[in-house]
């Protein structure tokens, strides 16, 4: 039986300066679609995976227009819920040499932040499914939407399906002490966790100079695996090696056992939605029983691309992904 995989989020519209301009200097946005859980859905329906993706969204034209970027890729969406009056909006000024990104949110009063507990039906939502994935940035919506993200991974756990979460601490959206007692609760039922340093640290006050000469992020892997009943942690990480180039790699934590990726020197087109494109990377990986070594691989190449393709989703390929990952021939021209 084929896997069938739910994500569940906000998709919002981002609006960026053309030309890496500040925001000061705009006079036109670029506007794309995207959001984590939709990226990670996007990029597993490109990897021929059935992805069903569940938000809420108004009626007009712009929310119609945000669920056919995802239709035209094959997501599912019959479990869209239409309703409200805005969707969310985020600005992005995208960073360039030593200027970092700056994001600013308009989200609050959007339909998916006033969604509420009966907008979803998750034993339909559910049906027939065998994974729920989910990050950190949805319960930090609202308190409903913390209430509403535990409900569905209870559901999720009595029918049988593996959970995974990608941690994502925003600082824009709540505390620190709010994400953990949120976040502490949720993990509770979560199988496999995505997270790095800054979510350790945002989330849950953990210290990596505590790891005494272990390398941080296994150390952040084994203490989280202390805290909740994860069979698994991953994360993925990008270091400045100059003005201009970025070295990626990543980890995954199972059995007692770390292991790493090997690294990627690359420059960046857009890395927004490269963490998410991980997420679908890894879920692709374990649902194929791709032993850890392989699957980190394969998962960490997904991200390397992704900073190659402009705007949100990943759109790449099974085949470019593995020839990234496990040849050298992936920079020849394919002819």
């Amino acid at each position: 039986m084929k896997d069938k995989i739910v994500t569940f989020g906000e998709i919002m519209l981002r609006l960026s300066p053309e030309n890496n301009a500040r925001f000061t200097q705009c006079n036109a946005f670029e506007a794309v679609y995207g959001g984590g859980e939709a990226n990670t859905a996007v990029s597993l329906a490109n990897f021929d995976v059935d992805a069903n993706y569940v938000t809420k969204l108004p009626k007009h034209i712009i929310g119609q227009a945000a669920i056919n970027s995802l239709r035209q890729y094959g997501v599912g969406v019959d479990h869209i819920v239409r309703g409200g009056d805005q969707i969310g909006i985020y600005f992005l000024e995208k960073k360039t040499s030593q200027r970092p990104t700056n994001v600013i949110y308009n989200r609050a009063g959007s339909a998916f932040a006033l969604a509420t507990a009966d907008d979803f039906n998750w034993d339909e939502i559910f049906d027939g499914a065998t994974w729920f994935h989910f990050s950190g940035i949805t319960p930090a919506i609202s308190d409903e939407m913390t209430n509403i993200c535990i409900t569905a991974c209870q559901k999720a756990k009595e029918k049988g399906m593996t959970v995974s979460c990608d941690l994502n601490y925003r600082s824009k959206l709540w505390s620190s002490e709010k994400a953990c007692e949120a976040m502490s609760r949720i993990c509770q039922y979560v199988d496999v966790c995505i997270a790095n340093e800054d979510d350790a640290i945002g989330i849950f006050s953990m210290n990596p100079a505590d790891a005494n000469g272990e390398e941080k992020n296994a150390y952040i892997a084994k203490e989280l695996m202390k805290k909740f009943p994860f069979k698994m942690v991953a994360s993925v990480w990008r270091t400045e090696t100059s003005i201009t180039t970025f070295k990626l790699q990543s980890m995954i934590y199972t059995e007692g056992k770390a292991y790493y990726s090997k690294e990627f020197f690359m420059h960046i087109l857009d890395y927004i939605g490269a963490g998410d494109a991980y997420c679908a990377g890894l879920i692709y990986s374990l649902i194929n029983n791709f032993d850890p070594q392989k699957a980190v691989e394969f998962s960490n190449a997904a991200s390397c691309l992704k900073h190659t393709v402009s705007g949100d989703y990943n759109l790449v390929t099974v085949d470019e992904v593995m020839k990234l990952a496990f040849s050298d021939a992936g920079n020849e021209v394919q002819r």
